[in-house]
């Protein structure tokens, strides 16, 4: 029984129910043999807020057991050897593993390679030089990598950005900071967008390059790690350069022309995010009904109240819509549709409606609903991050509304 009335493709179900036999033969049983690592921070991160050793090592367990199986890299373009199956099978395939593991952040995103983090579009962009020494570690899952836009003046308008790549005799020395830099503290590699022409970027018509960096380059350093909802470490990196010498071999796409492998980056983000909070919004979901018809209170089960059962209602409709609208949106952008105005629709509508399902199941199993046991605040937290990583809500309204004063009104 489906709630969705068109067929996906054969080959997106095989490859989603493909990805849910490894997740269940090889995840879960990795995350519950884990257990005393992933609930107590004291093992999960280091004296320096960075992952643990243990658990660096249980990453790229799981990164390297779904390379060997096929899935780690099945959405990769074929011009670096992945699968090629576009953002369909990309969004049904996230949606699936979220849905089944809900709150396991630090495990779920390094079962498929993410778009930031492991090998995605951003690479055919590399030099034939830079693939030689970055990609076969990288497609084994042994490597990963790091997208170094966001800095400490921008945000949200990335165009802000002032770290600066002044040409040399052999290539260019990088110099400033960057901030939010997820995977920074772990990641053997980084895509970092610098100023190469002033002019240009105050006119906001290019000017901004990108340059595949080795993080244990000279000048390149993580200094500190950004904690967040009082954590005792984190995965998002303050990155400092000076001077860090790049060579043309890492440079990414053309000079100048850096912004459009970050815009095409983050739009891919979006996807991800959008069937993110689908998939969590759903595990949530289901939790809060099971415990709702157990629960009893006042000589009744509770999902007889409607002050349980009504929000619960609302929610699960809020996650169909944002279900279909994440469909549709990887099926337009699979059509080749730039889909401008859908996907930010998706991911506005989807990381709002997720969150609000996984708040409404906090609150119907009460004070069980905030322990670390159910996971729940786990997913709650993702969620929050996510209505602002890859566009902030307000960020996508303001591009919706855009698309629709440009006459864009197709809905």
């Amino acid at each position: 029984m489906t709630g969705v009335a068109f067929a996906l493709p054969e080959e997106v179900t095989d490859v989603r129910d493909g990805v849910l036999r490894f997740v269940e033969a090889q995840v879960v049983p990795r995350i519950e043999s884990s257990r005393a690592l992933l609930d107590d921070q004291r093992l999960l991160y280091d004296e320096r807020g960075r992952y643990s050793a243990e658990a660096r090592e249980l990453i790229r367990e799981i990164r390297m057991l779904s390379a060997q199986a096929g899935f780690y890299t099945m959405c990769a373009p074929a011009e670096i050897g992945g699968g090629n199956l576009g953002h369909l099978a990309y969004y049904v395939a996230w949606e699936a593993i979220y849905h089944r593991l809900g709150g396991q952040g630090v495990i779920i995103p390094w079962v498929i390679a993410h778009w930031a983090f492991g090998p995605s579009r951003l690479l055919t962009q590399a030099t034939a030089e830079a693939r030689k020494r970055c990609l076969a570690d990288m497609m084994t899952g042994r490597t990963s990598m790091c997208f170094g836009l966001s800095e400490p003046g921008a945000g949200s308008d990335a165009s802000m950005i002032k770290t600066r790549a002044v040409k040399t005799g052999t290539g260019w020395k990088i110099s400033g900071r960057k901030l939010w830099t997820t995977n920074a503290p772990t990641a053997e590699w980084c895509i970092v967008f610098a100023i190469t022409d002033t002019e240009k970027a105050a006119r906001k018509a290019g000017g901004i390059s990108a340059f595949l960096v080795p993080t244990d380059t000279k000048g390149f350093v993580v200094e500190s790690v950004v904690r967040l909802f009082g954590h005792a470490g984190g995965h998002e990196g303050a990155v400092v350069l000076e001077n860090v010498e790049v060579e043309p071999w890492q440079l990414v796409g053309e000079i100048d022309q850096g912004f459009k492998i970050a815009l095409y980056g983050v739009s891919l983000g979006r996807v991800y995010n959008s069937a993110r909070a689908v998939g969590q919004g759903r595990w949530a979901l289901e939790m809060a009904i099971d415990y709702a018809k157990q629960r009893e209170a006042f000589g009744a089960k509770i999902a007889e109240y409607q002050g349980i059962s009504f929000p619960l209602a609302e929610a699960a409709t809020e996650l169909h819509a944002a279900h279909l609208m994440g469909l549709n949106a990887a099926m337009l952008l699979d059509r080749g549709e730039k889909a401008l105005k859908e996907l930010s629709m998706a991911k506005f509508y989807s990381v709002q409606a997720g969150f609000r399902a996984v708040d409404r199941a906090i609150q119907t199993h009460g004070g069980m609903g905030l322990t670390n046991e159910l996971g729940l605040v786990h997913a709650w937290q993702d969620l929050r991050i996510v209505n602002i990583a890859d566009g902030t809500n307000e960020i996508l309204a303001r591009m919706i509304s855009q698309r629709l004063l440009a006459g864009d009104l197709d809905l």
